[in-house]
């Protein structure tokens, strides 16, 4: 290709983003409710979930599905009025309930207080996804103690208590249950986000012991690894930015949310009785060929200059 031809192609796809630029991602709440689903509409009938996160992004996706499927559905999450939303939402398109409770997962006593009420209200918990988290990029070389303790407290802190507080109750009442844990692809690191990489990394280590440690008491523990997913979370990237997400795996595309929902229905149904200790990946590739740069790919790493 020439110069000329090269220089072309730049300008077009600087063009692309700037077209692209008002793009929303993610679902609506009519889309959640009525996306096509491989399972059946009663799968998980007299089941009953709870959803970290459950406010925004896959947790939301997971929260609908869930209900959709016939399960009881408890949601927790740090804002309130995004609780309410999902909730709402799930109201006025599949004439279901569900509860919610604005609570942080930094906080053990709020965690065992949430496991409780879930059991108060639904008198039962059959599977825990551990969705909630967060982070921010950066270079680690640039993060503050304050920053990089509140990634690890969340992400890694936070699943840990939830895991425990449900386990000690099904321990007390003879029963079994499921954990699914949100991940990360984090076998080949993940520049930009250390503290993240960190926390998800220890949370997969702590599900493979756990689910051999807490077999005899018929707790299965599993994690989800998504790839580059189109949520709401994309809103707040710099046009253009969450488009590059795209380019991360070989199918040169991105996933959505029922695509992660789905493969916690999968783990968490009957369909995974015979599988704890484990990792479902649902990437593109992305684990096997491409890369991710959150705060967009330093010049030194790019492969024309």
């Amino acid at each position: 290709m020439s110069t000329t031809e090269k220089r072309i192609e730049v300008a077009a796809r600087a063009k692309n983003r700037d077209v692209r630029q008002h793009k929303r991602w993610g679902f609506t709440d009519e889309q959640l409710a009525t996306h096509p689903t491989v399972y059946r509409d009663d799968l998980l009938a007299g089941k009953t979930f709870l959803v970290s996160g459950g406010g925004s992004g896959m947790g939301r996706g997971m929260a609908y599905l869930f209900a959709r499927l016939g399960a009881d559905v408890m949601i927790c999450g740090r804002r309130q009025e995004m609780l309410e939303a999902t909730a709402a939402g799930i109201k006025k398109h599949l004439g279901k309930s569900i509860a919610l409770r604005a609570m942080t997962i930094r906080d053990p006593q709020m965690v065992e207080d949430l496991v409780r009420e879930t059991w108060e209200r639904f008198g039962r918990l059959d599977v825990l996804v551990n969705n909630g988290g967060g982070q921010f990029p950066q270079a680690a070389v640039d993060f503050s103690q304050k920053g990089w303790l509140a990634v690890i407290d969340t992400n890694l802190n936070g699943s840990w208590y939830m895991m425990q507080a449900a386990a000690r109750q099904w321990q007390q009442r003879g029963v079994g249950g499921s954990i699914v844990s949100i991940v990360a692809n984090v076998t080949r690191g993940m520049p930009q986000v250390a503290h993240t990489c960190a926390a998800r990394a220890g949370v997969i280590a702590l599900s493979k012991t756990l689910s051999t440690e807490w077999a005899p008491l018929k707790i299965r523990v599993n994690c989800v690894s998504p790839g580059s997913i189109a949520t709401d979370g994309l809103n707040v990237y710099p046009p253009g930015a969450a488009e590059e997400f795209r380019f991360s795996n070989p199918m040169k595309a991105l996933g959505d949310v029922y695509d992660i929902a789905q493969a916690v229905v999968y783990l968490s149904a009957d369909t995974g009785k015979f599988i704890t200790g484990d990792i479902l990946t649902v990437d593109g590739g992305n684990n096997q060929w491409g890369d991710v740069w959150p705060g967009l790919k330093p010049d030194y790493f790019k492969l024309d200059r």
